[in-house]
């Protein structure tokens, strides 16, 4: 689309190269009705780019005018136009504020989801590797690792043992998180050495914390500063204490992944599908 600077210089190009031409031998009356109807069609196009030109600054006006109207109904009605353009700021910042979260969460499942992957294959001892109470836990069967109302490991006991601190060992990811070792017990009560069945799963927990935590040759080898001991006694149950399968399911002791800060959100939500 020609300008309509650009379409006068045109024209007086073409004017005085017809004069030129008038004084020298002059040009072919072919060559005068060419240049004749080249300036008719420039003067045709400045005059639809002069035309054009109104039109957008007529349409431009129109539309200030509509935009001004608005703004007084807006005020009309009591809104404050300020107000609805913070409004919109802050609904932008959010927005993008969520998005970002929503990037967060995605390296977190991500980031969980190997974690778990590479617990599971603890599976293939026998063991359970699950979520249980917004935690990742290895559930260690208390009757494979202790005596009846005894907290000694049993040789069974400590070669399972020495094959989850392999696992955990030998993957620096699993080796820098923190642990917690969790006793549990079923709910028979205990008046043994330890008093009670606090007594009784909290030095389970120490024993399987110290063994783990052994850098000798005969222990697990993992980092202490990781690595702590609790005691739950009958408190925390996983299946039915009125008979026998259920209290034996009760007797165990659990190795409990923990959370980083960022990581404190429900990770069942991140495992759905």
């Amino acid at each position: 689309m020609l300008t309509g600077r650009r379409a006068r210089g045109l024209l007086a190009s073409t004017v005085l190269l017809l004069l030129a031409g008038s004084l020298g031998c002059g040009p072919s009356q072919e060559e005068f009705d060419a240049k004749g109807r080249e300036i008719e069609g420039l003067k045709d196009k400045l005059s639809q780019e002069q035309t054009a030109r109104k039109n957008a600054e007529r349409d431009l006006a129109d539309a200030k005018t509509q935009i001004e109207e608005l703004k007084e109904k807006l005020r009309t009605a009591g809104v404050d136009i300020s107000n609805l353009t913070a409004d919109v700021q802050e609904k932008a910042r959010a927005l993008e504020d969520y998005k970002k979260r929503a990037e967060q969460l995605e390296l977190i499942r991500q980031r969980f989801e190997l974690l778990k992957k590479k617990l599971d294959e603890l599976t293939k001892f026998g063991l359970k590797v699950q979520i249980r109470k917004n935690r990742i836990v290895i559930q260690l069967p208390g009757d494979v690792l202790f005596d009846s109302g005894k907290e000694t490991l049993k040789k069974e006991g400590l070669d399972i043992l020495q094959k989850v601190a392999n696992v955990i060992r030998n993957d620096k990811g699993l080796m820098e998180r923190t642990y917690q070792v969790a006793g549990h017990t079923d709910n028979k009560p205990f008046t043994g050495t330890f008093k009670d069945n606090w007594g009784l799963s909290a030095m389970r927990a120490r024993e399987v914390l110290v063994f783990l935590t052994d850098a000798t040759p005969k222990g697990g080898g993992l980092k202490s500063q990781y690595w702590a001991a609790v005691g739950y006694g009958d408190t925390d149950p996983v299946a039915d204490n009125s008979n026998d399968d259920g209290r034996k399911l009760n007797r165990r002791v659990e190795l409990v992944v923990m959370p980083n800060v960022e990581e404190m959100i429900d990770l069942k939500t991140l495992t759905a599908k």
